[in-house]
This record gives C-alpha cells, sequence and structure tokens, in this order.
C-alpha cells in the first residue's frame, strides 16, 4: 500500500498565525491553489480511497488533490486536529509559557490543562493506521493537520517517541509512504 500523508492546504487562520485546532475553518484562495498544485504534482495517480479529518479544511483539500467529490471523501475524527483547548484562536506567541513550551517540546513538557496530550495523539492516529493498513488499498490519500501529522508519521517511521515534531510539516505538503505488512518506509516528500 501506498499512503499519501498530506497536510490541508491554508486557511486565513494559518496566514495569520493562529492555533487552528477543532475551529472549522475552510480553505482560503491560496490553501485551494496549494491544493491544485499538489494535484498536479501527483497528476496519474488513481486514488482507491480517500480519507479526511471531518473538518472542512480537510475534506476540500482531499477534494481538490484526489477528484473525488467531497461527498465521497472518508471522514474519520481519529484525524482530526489537535484539541487545543483554551489556546485556540490565540497568536503562537500568545499562548502562554507552559503551552509554548509543550507544543515545541512535547516529548519532555506535560500538556496543559485542556489541551490534547501526546498519549492522546498517538493512541488515535495508531488506531487510525492499524485500520487503514488492514484494508486492500493499493493507493491511498489522506488528508490531516500539522498537529495530528506528526504522531501519525512517528507511527508509521516507528519512533521511539511515536513522534515526528520537527520540522513542521508545510500547508499541502505530501509524505509518500510504502507500507508492507506493518512496516512503512518514507519514499518521497513532496512540496
Amino acid at each position: 500500500m501506498k499512503i499519501y500523508l498530506t497536510r490541508h492546504g491554508q486557511t486565513d487562520w494559518n496566514k495569520q498565525h493562529l492555533m487552528q485546532g477543532r475551529s472549522d475553518l475552510p480553505l482560503n484562495e491560496t490553501g485551494r491553489m496549494q491544493a491544485g498544485e499538489i494535484r498536479r504534482k501527483l497528476e496519474g495517480i488513481s486514488f482507491d480511497a480517500v480519507y479526511a479529518s471531518c473538518l472542512k479544511r480537510a475534506v476540500t483539500t482531499a477534494s481538490l488533490i484526489s477528484g473525488y467529490p467531497e461527498e465521497e471523501v472518508r471522514r474519520d475524527a481519529r484525524i482530526n486536529e489537535v484539541d487545543f483547548g483554551a489556546c485556540e484562536g490565540k497568536r503562537y506567541g500568545q499562548m502562554g509559557l507552559f503551552a509554548t513550551l509543550y507544543w515545541m517540546f512535547p516529548e519532555l513538557f506535560p500538556a496543559p490543562s485542556g489541551m490534547e496530550d501526546v498519549a492522546s495523539m498517538r493512541k488515535r492516529s495508531a488506531s487510525f493506521l492499524q485500520d487503514l493498513m488492514k484494508g486492500k488499498e493499493e493507493s491511498v490519500l489522506v488528508v490531516c493537520h500539522g498537529g495530528i501529522i506528526r504522531p501519525l508519521r512517528g507511527y508509521l517511521e516507528g519512533k521511539k517517541s511515536g513522534l515526528v515534531w520537527r520540522p513542521r510539516p508545510k500547508n499541502c505538503e505530501v509524505f509518500v509512504y510504502e507500507t508492507e505488512k506493518e512496516a512503512a518506509r518514507l519514499v518521497a516528500d513532496l512540496r
């Protein structure tokens, strides 16, 4: 199986450097263009299945990249963005010391009260990938978010911490993994 793991296109909150989390914002014009560029880069690839989080920005990105109508994109809450709690909608620099330290170094600092912790992110992302890899599809597009993509990548790459936290994924960046049984390897990084 080939998994095309992708972060959604840009939204206005991305552009303004605001913590977006579970807020359900649409793509802006730049985000739509980014998805179109990736579609051209992936031209000729036919996806057997297309998955996205339940949030508009991911579903629209998945539809624009794959050509699937939005109604045919399989939504899965396990790949929704991280719950940022009280930091939702704040600028990156306004989150407060503890939230900033956690978001920069989640393997070293605990999640502030109300913000989703690493264990929860790892658990739901692993559950999604385990179910996905049981399927018979050969080529799958998965569109999610900048926070949850990190434990998804950590699981696929077998990281001890369960995370690939840095570098931060860009909007519409595509990580291509080849899987065989329970093992996966990164074969391409498309921007």
